[in-house]
């Protein structure tokens, strides 16, 4: 493979807010590392704040570690077995009547406990390893007490504060809350999802901007025409907000490091990542030959042409001519037809190949 992207500039990073979904942002991470990308400076909103708190401190290991392990019972006061039962929809041994106990005791508290989350936050954040490090790292909270958004930069927040305040900055709503200084916080995300305008405001040009599609406000901000900004965004569906399971957040974690990995190297294709290979022509000759294939028979350029390519570009909302593409989207088809995994990266022809093993016992998804 062959890296695209520029690795001689040295980037400042904004982190969105969503949740168990930062999972995602942790996976993009890794990969930015793998390639040898370099950052001077983060800015986050709500779990967007906490991934950034260890980016700043540069501790990739420890947040693939959390995200790899996390759990509901780390982050709230929660039962992490009937969580996932509520979660993978499995209502056989949901205890119904403990979860309404619990609600009605959720309710009377001001919301879910999160001393949990506190807890695992001074476990992996190291504030002294903050304020020593070369990378300036911003985030957003919103001050109920004074209806307006806060932006906090670590290196000055008052020593001992850190923790509280990237608390503040992830207070969702249903999350129980603790005045800090007299002042009422709520998650930042309410009125700043993903605080690009922090890194525009002071000077950063080259920007890597992670989205994962929380729950919040999007902050009208114009982008300059001079800034290089570079968005890295799922195209699946992530995990839920609160959805603290392993199982979900690995695959998140999985999904943005592959996501990264699409960026970097110029991966082509929706859900799966190929490496490209192969020219239009080549392409071309691909797909005249599955036609034949899921014909029996060799078949006349004049219906390959004009009947077969246009029908299968209008089914697949293509440009017609398009012939790479088209012959990515078959595979992807018939690659998700036959539940091969996506998470490696492939050429063309080596995606052919699985799927040809496939329907040595299965007949070929048709046009």
């Amino acid at each position: 493979m062959e890296l695209k992207f520029d690795t001689s500039k040295t980037y400042a990073i904004a982190l969105e807010g969503g949740g168990a979904k930062g999972a995602y942002e942790a996976g993009v991470w890794k990969a930015l590392e793998e390639a040898g990308v370099t950052y001077h400076a983060v800015a986050g909103t709500s779990v967007g704040a906490l991934n950034g708190a260890m980016m700043a401190s540069r501790d990739l290991e420890t947040a693939i570690h959390l995200w790899e392990t996390i759990k509901f019972s780390q982050v709230f006061d929660a039962d992490d077995e009937q969580m996932k039962k509520i979660y993978d929809r499995d209502l056989d041994g949901l205890d119904v009547k403990g979860l309404l106990k619990d609600f009605v005791g959720f309710v009377k508290d001001g919301g879910l406990d999160i001393e949990p989350l506190r807890q695992m936050m001074r476990e992996h954040i190291d504030e002294e390893k903050i304020r020593q490090s070369d990378v300036e790292f911003f985030f957003v909270t919103y001050s109920l007490t004074d209806k307006q958004e806060v932006e906090i930069d670590a290196h000055e927040l008052e020593e001992g504060k850190l923790i509280d305040m990237l608390l503040a900055s992830a207070y969702v709503p249903v999350f129980q809350r603790k005045k800090l200084d007299g002042k009422d916080y709520v998650d930042g995300s309410v009125q700043n999802i993903v605080p690009i305008d922090s890194l525009l405001k002071r000077g950063y040009q080259d920007i890597i901007m992670i989205r994962i599609y929380g729950l919040g406000f999007e902050k009208k901000t114009k982008i300059p025409e001079d800034i290089n900004l570079i968005t890295i965004a799922p195209k699946e569906k992530l995990g839920g907000i609160l959805q603290f399971d392993p199982e979900s957040t690995r695959r998140d974690l999985t999904l943005g490091y592959f996501d990264g990995m699409r960026m970097l190297y110029g991966l082509e294709g929706e859900k799966y990542y190929i490496d490209r290979q192969w020219n239009e022509l080549q392409a071309y000759f691909a797909l005249k030959t599955l036609m034949e294939k899921l014909a029996g028979e060799e078949l006349p350029l004049r219906e390959i042409n004009e009947k077969l390519l246009p029908r299968f570009a209008k089914k697949m909302k293509v440009k017609e001519g398009d012939y790479h593409e088209m012959l990515l989207r078959f595979l992807e088809t018939q690659a998700e037809e036959a539940e091969i995994d996506p998470f490696k990266i492939r050429t063309e022809a080596e995606l052919l190949l699985e799927i040809s093993e496939y329907w040595k016992n299965n007949k070929i998804k048709n046009f």
